[in-house]
């Protein structure tokens, strides 16, 4: 490791760390826009970024040692060396484990409380799968490495477009989705984004509306039974929790500002039923949030953009986004 000037009189700063994903993806380039933009927005954090120094240099972000950028924040460099040569732009499966190696610097150092959280550039899964590691997503991959059983991946807007969209199920086939319902799983769904909205958001009383599974939100039975089986179930049982979880609604009616504007938090059933309102909404400018994790993650709410590496057109909106909160939730864990 090769450090910057870590400016140790600021001992109470907040410790982000950074990885910066595939290497032949935006993530490199990202993470040095996002960090130059830096002027005055984290006063009280710094950086620890981990990647190879020769691919941050060749993206600019860094001048072999130090970050190559003239403002007064707090930045570090991890090293981790590419297993082979990257083009911009071109999937190389010889660093599929280099992308893993990153990532499991950051949970390690963010486990131990080196790190007081991590914020992730976009990786490739097909590279990580070639590279003989079965690989589904960010997601499962934290839960699996922090040992805990249930996470939930929420997505969220800027500051400006507050709107949060959780899932019930993630990265499934559709034709799978309704055999992973479950009232158990939707219960802990529920209280997982109920604490993490009090913990990490400080949301006093989160509200969170729940959408069915099916058309019309199974239209009394006639178009599905889960809601009447699973959902309706689950919600009571979250209420009598004290989770203010109404619900299940047409996710076709749901995501309109007159529901929506008392609302903390909507939990989809599955992946494409209610990200791609919210992408809709927010992207460039909204993030990835792990619930659930003994650690504070976020991320960027899209892919590795191949055909923007090195052009310097990526927009590093969602990831100046996804520090910010990854700021926010740290100095929030902190005070409470």
């Amino acid at each position: 490791m090769t450090t910057a000037d870590t400016r140790a009189d600021r001992p109470l700063a907040i410790a982000i760390a950074i990885t910066t994903g595939e290497p032949a993806g935006v993530g490199p380039e990202l993470t040095a826009a996002a960090l130059a933009d830096a002027r005055g927005r984290w006063p009280s954090a710094r950086f620890i970024v981990l990647g190879d120094r020769d691919l941050l240099a060749q993206r600019k972000l860094v001048e072999r040692d130090a970050i190559d950028i003239d403002i007064d924040i707090d930045i570090d460099i991890e090293h981790h060396a590419l297993a082979a040569p990257v083009e911009a732009g071109t999937l190389n499966a010889a660093n599929g484990r280099y992308v893993l190696n990153l990532l499991d610097a950051a949970i390690d150092g963010a486990v131990d409380g080196r790190f007081d959280a991590i914020v992730t550039a976009p990786l490739q899964k097909s590279t990580i799968n070639d590279a003989g590691v079965p690989f589904t997503g960010h997601t499962e991959y934290l839960a699996e490495r922090t040992h805990t059983p249930r996470v939930v991946m929420m997505l969220a807007g800027s500051s400006d477009k507050p709107l949060r969209v959780a899932l019930a199920t993630t990265h499934l086939p559709l034709k799978d989705v309704s055999a992973a319902l479950s009232i158990d799983g939707l219960v802990e769904t529920l209280r997982i984004i109920d604490h993490d909205l009090r913990a990490h958001f400080g949301l006093a009383a989160p509200r969170i509306l729940v959408t069915g599974l099916n058309p019309h939100a199974g239209e009394n039975g006639y178009l599905g039974r889960e809601e009447i089986d699973v959902i309706t179930p689950a919600l009571e049982r979250a209420r009598a929790l004290g989770i203010d979880a109404p619900g299940p609604y047409p996710a076709d009616t749901l995501f309109q500002p007159r529901y929506l504007k008392d609302a903390d938090c909507v939990l989809a059933m599955f992946h494409d039923q209610g990200l791609p309102v919210l992408k809709y909404a927010t992207f460039g400018e909204g993030i990835n949030v792990t619930l659930g994790l003994p650690i504070i993650r976020t991320s960027v709410d899209h892919g590795t953009a191949l055909d923007l590496a090195g052009t310097g057109r990526a927009d590093p909106g969602s990831m100046i986004a996804a520090i910010d909160a990854a700021v926010f939730m740290a100095h929030h864990k902190r005070a409470v």
